[in-house]
């Protein structure tokens, strides 16, 4: 394991003022997409919308790590480099989703299960051959009536701890993503116990499968009310919620925690975020808290685009604004007048 290697990549992840562009849809999950966009899925089209953001100026001074599909890192941007290579030329470090999706798990109706560990350490060598420096893979684990088990939790935090490991192993920085759904309509305190629960089982098998926790990153699904809870916890609730999970679970060697969205707004990803960096609660997290988004970065500028040449530049200017504001929010800078002064 080259320590000076995943040190530096970690580093660079986190750096202030960055997060990370998720751009990891699968073929089916941009069908979906487009399709509510209006626009005509193919392979084409997917290279074509994933370059219109790569390209876009405020990727350089916003975005520090793209994660992408397997489909992606083997496409070419229109100069004929890989997507890998161009990203490094910009200064953007290339990641890669590594995990097969969800099955259900087992004699536990409800619950989900991630695939993907048959060949892991094969296909890991592959990726890092092909420019890749950092991976993901995604847990999911749902709040219902009785759910989750224990047992739907250790097998998840089992997967995620055995993953990290192959990354490490293969030089690559493992990003863990322990998901705890919106769906459901749950309190935020229920969320609390949930996701606390899932972190400390998760920290203990990484402990057991070797894996070090300097040079590895969490992707955080953020302490929230279900989406169909009567009564919604408060932007600032949120944000002392998460932290507080956070600081009871998570060691302060871990170099940094990036949030997904989750099916938040564009705002509450925003406004939620900067409650965590805001001045005189920022300088008491021992790690950075950023941003690793895909809908709350990217879904607006498709939105824009619609599949049309013509709306090329307008989508990369909506694009970019997400990057700018996600950065304030990073910052603890975010308001919500920035939204429209900086349009």
């Amino acid at each position: 394991m080259d320590r000076t290697l995943l040190s530096a990549t970690a580093k660079a992840l986190v750096a202030p003022g960055k997060g990370l562009l998720a751009a990891d849809e699968s073929a089916g999950t941009c069908a979906k997409r487009f399709a509510a966009a209006g626009v005509a899925d193919s392979e084409e089209m997917r290279r074509t919308y994933r370059e219109m953001l790569f390209t876009t100026p405020a990727m350089k001074s916003t975005i520090s790590g793209v994660i992408l599909h397997d489909e992606t890192i083997r496409q070419q941007h229109s100069s004929g480099q890989s997507f890998a290579d161009y990203l490094n030329s910009i200064g953007v470090i290339p990641g890669i989703k590594v995990d097969g999706g969800t099955r259900d798990l087992a004699m536990a109706p409800g619950e989900l299960v991630t695939d993907g560990l048959d060949g892991l350490q094969k296909r890991m060598k592959e990726y890092f051959a092909m420019g890749a420096r950092f991976a993901k893979w995604r847990a999911v684990i749902t709040i219902g009536e009785a759910i989750p088990t224990s047992r739907c939790i250790w097998a998840n935090a089992h997967a995620l701890a055995r993953y990290a490991a192959i990354c490490q192993e293969a030089n690559i920085i493992p990003v863990v993503e322990p998901e705890v759904l919106l769906d459901g309509d749950h309190s935020i305190d229920r969320c609390f116990d949930v996701t606390e629960a899932m972190l400390r089982t998760m920290m203990s098998q990484l402990a057991d499968n070797k894996v070090s926790i300097e040079h590895t990153i969490l992707k955080a699904s953020m302490v929230l009310s279900g989406k169909d809870a009567k009564n919604r916890a408060s932007q600032a609730e949120v944000g002392a919620r998460t932290v507080e999970v956070l600081k009871r679970t998570i060691p302060a060697a871990m170099p940094g925690i990036v949030f997904l969205s989750g099916g938040q707004s564009d705002i509450d990803s925003a406004a939620h975020l900067n409650e965590m960096n805001k001045p005189g609660v920022r300088e008491g997290n021992p790690w950075p808290l950023t941003f690793s988004y895909s809908r709350a970065l990217h879904f607006a500028a498709l939105k824009v685009w619609r599949g049309k040449p013509e709306n090329y530049k307008a989508a990369q200017n909506a694009f970019a604004h997400r990057c700018k504001m996600n950065s304030l929010a990073a910052k603890g800078k975010w308001t919500i007048e920035s939204e429209s002064a900086a349009k």
